[in-house]
């Protein structure tokens, strides 16, 4: 039985509907970051546009990932790649509900300190332009906000990368 769930996560690790879910969840998240911000009026803190910067990273490498899914080691690659960016979503979610609720403090301010070579809130602006000072976010349905959302989203994205991401590594008659 083991056997059989670790074939068929490597079958998944390779799989076009497997790139193809991550693509859309990436963007499916962009869109609804930016339904609440020119439709409800819930402007961006500095965490929010982090965190929208992970999102899009995950969508690039998910491009990537499409692309080279049938070569073992570069899908290994992607697939590593996505764990390492959903721990940088989980931690930038856990910052931002810490931040709401209280358990963490922390100076957040309107500086997303990129590098020059890197200036994505003069270039897209509409997406990653910093509004507010971070503290709140907007509830989403029956009193769950954006934070705690983005936080159960995350860990559940780390944990099926991680898995999937382990399962790319194994050999192929496994």
């Amino acid at each position: 039985m083991v056997t059989s769930i670790l074939r068929n996560l490597k079958t998944l690790s390779h799989s076009l509907w497997y790139w193809l879910a991550l693509i859309l969840i990436g963007i499916g998240l962009l869109a609804v970051a930016l339904f609440y911000q020119y439709v409800l009026d819930e402007l961006p803190c500095l965490l929010c546009i982090q965190i929208r910067m992970w999102v899009l990273l995950l969508v690039m490498i998910a491009f990537i990932g499409l692309f080279v899914r049938r070569n073992q080691l570069l899908n290994s690659a992607a697939q590593l790649s996505v764990a390492l960016v959903a721990l940088g979503f989980v931690e930038r979610s856990y910052f931002l509900l810490g931040t709401e609720r209280g358990f963490i403090e922390g100076d957040c301010g309107f500086d997303l300190g990129l590098p020059a070579w890197l200036a994505l809130e003069e270039w897209l602006p509409s997406v990653f332009y910093v509004h507010r000072a971070c503290g709140y976010t907007p509830e989403i349905v029956f009193g769950i906000t954006m934070a705690e959302a983005l936080m159960l989203l995350s860990v559940t994205l780390l944990l099926a990368s991680v898995v999937i991401a382990l399962a790319s590594f194994l050999r192929q008659g496994y």
